[in-house]
């Protein structure tokens, strides 16, 4: 079940979607967007077991700084035993992802739906 979306800074919402909490990234990610996420995202990838997707779709402008928090984003998850998918469909977001070999580690999908139902077909791969 969906609830509506927190809006717990103005880079981020959260909501529940199919036993997932979905992490929605807005807006441009840069060093600033990053420091107002990171604690926030430190707090749910660090819940033992965390079933997490991180939707970029409503994103504008992704540096470095939205790199770094989906690589710890990811480690911090799998550390915890949880399992993380991504959702991005931006071209450009989608290459920088793609040069930096970070789509390997952490394959983009379109949707959420898509993303869980290649997890469901996946058995534990992460």
């Amino acid at each position: 079940m969906r609830r509506e979306p927190v809006s717990l800074t103005r880079h981020l919402r959260v909501y529940t979607y199919r036993a997932h909490t979905v992490l929605e990234f807005r807006g441009e990610i840069d060093i600033i967007a990053a420091a107002e996420i990171l604690p926030l995202l430190d707090r749910i990838t660090g819940r033992p077991g965390a079933q997490v997707v991180l939707d970029l779709r409503p994103v504008e402008f992704f540096d470095c700084s939205g790199l770094r928090l989906l690589y710890r984003a990811r480690a911090r998850v799998l550390a915890h035993g949880g399992r993380l998918h991504l959702v991005c469909t931006h071209p450009l977001t989608l290459r920088v992802l793609r040069v930096t070999g970070l789509s390997r580690l952490l394959p983009p999908h379109a949707t959420p739906d898509a993303a869980l139902a290649e997890a469901g077909a996946a058995s534990g791969s992460w």
